[in-house]
């Protein structure tokens, strides 16, 4: 049985789309958006923010569909937009920066937090693989922009080296360093779930 090459559907897929069969992105969505969407979950830390950028990027895809090289992987290209619309985001979140639940209300009266009525803790919440996975996501968001990304490229996406690096418009020594720094920082952060 023959397997038929993920790159090979992909490349005839953009070639189909910037013909103008606009079904072609339907299949191209069909084998990458989850992938994408989850990047760019990890990468922005909200769900309906990550959404939203996954969309705008497959809008991306059909809008620039003729600046597609054949030769290049389409999944190094598509990661480069949806990384882009995410470093896009955080520059707008700096800009627009969110007030914090715990900041002291107007003049002086209680904060957000406190004014909100208590939720309940779900039963997920007090599971050890819950705060596990809660505390590593956290180290992961915490690191800096260029290790964050590196991480979530190489580790949660499962990209080589040489495509992580080909996203991130960089060398694979450099993804390499800086995987290496990130996991020393996450083995610190972390010291009390290894």
């Amino acid at each position: 049985m023959d397997t038929v090459d993920p790159d090979a559907l992909d490349r005839a897929d953009m070639a189909r789309l910037a013909e103008g069969h606009a079904a072609a992105l339907d299949d191209l969505m069909t084998r990458h958006a989850a992938r994408v969407f989850q990047f760019l979950h990890r990468m922005v830390g909200d769900e309906a923010d990550a959404n939203d950028l996954a969309q705008e990027t497959f809008v991306r895809v059909f809008q620039h569909c003729t600046r597609f090289r054949a030769d290049a992987r389409f999944s190094t290209w598509l990661y480069t937009i949806a990384g882009n619309l995410a470093r896009n985001r955080h520059r707008w979140r700096a800009r627009h920066p969110n007030v914090p639940l715990d900041a002291p209300g107007d003049h002086g009266g209680p904060s957000l937090r406190e004014a909100l009525p208590a939720a309940e803790a779900s039963p997920g919440e007090a599971a050890v693989n819950a705060e596990r996975s809660a505390a590593v996501r956290r180290a992961v968001e915490a690191l800096p922009h260029d290790l964050r990304e590196a991480v979530i490229l190489c580790e949660w996406q499962d990209l080589p080296v040489a495509e992580a690096a080909a996203v991130l418009h960089t060398t694979p020594k450099a993804v390499e360093s800086r995987l290496y720094r990130a996991r020393q920082r996450l083995r610190e952060q972390l010291a009390r779930w290894l």
